[in-house]
């Protein structure tokens, strides 16, 4: 077998139970694998430098064909509610079909951290089919310097294995696409997918399985800071803004999606950044283009000219959920360290496709543990495989695909962190104003960057506030800077009787969404839920 690269010789990919492989190669940077992507045909460079290559079908993640192993470790902490039963027996099955399928294969394997924090981080290798899958997953995870892979012994090992198709009749599974995780022995195994983006969020999966134990909250949020050390954490689902929000050029950038909160503060679990790239300008979020329009950035279908190979960021015939992959360091204020000290302001982000939520409010510990735990959002085109449009979802803590355990407990963490560090909190809606998706208009993103500013920098505490009549919270009632009617939704709506249904609507949906969660919480959250308090003026 042929190897290349610097590696652990003592831990090869034999350690794992791989056979008669035609070469492995190990630990290659963005140049080499530049060259064995295109050489393969993978992908294609296009101008400025970054890498676009196209994943298919997939288009997003296939969270319905994500299953976890029943073991001693997993029957009773699991959220089964959330996540899909496999045997053993049937893991087992399938690892033996993935090494078979591997035989003859050429690999490649990436030594990397899930964690910036020493102490709560996970060594994680993870073997490719693809060159430019292995070029993905190294700009995201954190890239050990070469002396640590001399001896780098994995702790979870992810392969991935687009061209291997599960049987689910033999390994009893939902269709030929897989995402099979085994939390005891510490593996997951990826079939039928070329969205890289599965790679990430199973070691993002893998952490929230393992860290609240230790007393780590796992959460899917983007964090800056400011001069003076304010954290400032940024919770929301694909396409609410967490990228956009945290790439404020007077503030450090953390991390763009997923971070833990401990005993020393919050740190990174990745080592880069995956942003959202349909409609991305120079002109509206200048520090995300020029890290995307660069050497070493990886693109998802990304529709560019076939002559010039000038991309074009509005062209979403391949998908909404068009990509961009690249290393923190891209970004011109990044945290070399991938850590900061405690929160001072928690942010939630909501893409609100009916149109009814003001674009900020303050919320209550009660409030922020209630909509932390509802988790509204939008959700959009290609995030997810076979989603048309735009679809309204509670997704419980802003990260219900990649919870393996009771949303209460990430609640119940959050709660208690919160109220330790004395942290403020708001809900940031992104989404829509003037009426619903389709005939409203998308909030402006000046003036929901001049709220969340705000917010950080303490203005907003001088401002005056009223109590919104449907959910309760204290929106404020002017801000220098925004359009006054924006922070009164039904003064951007022409029919005002339609937008009382409305949301009179949306409150209903909260409190049907949040019956399975009121026995698991005080009473004090529970009426914190949303109510028509007053008629509609």
């Amino acid at each position: 077998m042929k190897e290349t690269g610097v590696r652990n010789g003592a831990y090869g990919a034999d350690k794992f139970g791989f056979k008669d492989l035609a070469a492995v190669h190990w630990n290659l940077d963005a140049p080499q694998l530049y060259e064995h992507s295109i050489a393969a045909r993978e992908a294609t460079v296009v101008q400025g430098g970054p890498i676009c290559a196209e994943t298919g079908v997939h288009t997003g993640r296939s969270p319905k064909d994500k299953h976890t192993v029943v073991d001693a470790a997993t029957e009773n902490t699991m959220w089964w509610d959330g996540n899909r039963k496999l045997t053993q027996a049937n893991f087992q099955l399938l690892y033996e079909d993935f090494i078979a399928h591997a035989r003859g294969k050429t690999l490649y394997a990436q030594d990397l951290y899930g964690g910036a924090d020493p102490k709560y981080r996970i060594k994680t290798r993870v073997f490719t089919e693809l060159a430019w899958h292995s070029l993905f997953i190294r700009q995201l995870l954190i890239r050990p310097v070469a002396p640590e892979l001399e001896d780098f012994v994995p702790e979870f090992t992810i392969v991935d294995l687009p061209s291997f198709k599960a049987d689910p009749k033999r390994h009893g599974v939902r269709t030929d696409t897989i995402i099979a995780i085994d939390f005891t022995r510490k593996i997951i195994l990826i079939g039928n997918s070329s969205y890289a983006g599965e790679m990430k969020k199973s070691v993002f999966t893998a952490l929230n399985f393992y860290l609240p134990a230790q007393g780590v909250m796992p959460m899917h949020c983007s964090a800056n800071v400011g001069h003076d050390g304010d954290v400032a954490l940024f919770f929301g689902l694909s396409g609410t803004g967490k990228t956009t929000l945290s790439a404020d050029p007077n503030r450090v950038l953390i991390g763009d999606d997923e971070h833990g909160w401990g005993p020393d503060g919050v740190f990174n679990f990745e080592g880069g950044c995956y942003a959202k790239c349909i409609r991305l300008s120079e002109e509206a979020e200048p520090e995300i283009y020029a890290a995307t329009n660069r050497f070493g950035a990886v693109l998802e279908n990304v529709i560019f000219d076939p002559a010039t190979r000038v991309c074009d960021f509005d062209d979403e015939t391949k998908t909404e959920n068009t990509r961009s992959a690249y290393p923190l360091e891209f970004m011109p204020k990044a945290s070399r360290t991938g850590r900061a000290g405690q929160p001072k302001n928690i942010i939630f982000l909501t893409a609100d496709a009916f149109g009814v939520m003001p674009p900020i409010a303050k919320l209550t510990p009660a409030q922020a543990m209630y909509h932390f735990l509802s988790g509204y959002t939008a959700k959009v085109a290609g995030t997810e495989k076979g989603l048309v449009g735009v679809e309204p979802e509670f997704s419980t803590c802003f990260a219900a695909p990649f919870l393996p355990r009771p949303p209460a407990e990430y609640g119940n963490l959050l709660r208690t962190l919160i109220a330790r560090h004395k942290v403020d909190c708001w809900l940031v809606n992104s989404g829509w104003t003037g009426g619903i998706y389709g005939v409203g208009r998308r909030m402006p993103i000046k003036a929901t960057r001049a709220l969340v500013t705000g917010a950080l920098d303490g203005s907003l505490r001088n401002a005056s506030y009223r109590t919104d009549p449907y959910f309760g919270f204290s929106v404020p009632t002017s801000v220098p800077g925004v359009e006054p009617h924006l922070l009164y939704p039904m003064k951007t709506w022409k029919d005002k009787a339609a937008f009382d249904e409305t949301a009179r609507k949306l409150v209903r949906m909260f409190q049907e969404n949040f019956v399975k969660y009121e026995k698991h919480v005080d009473a004090d959250v529970r009426a914190a839920a949303p109510e028509v308090r007053i008629a509609a003026e």
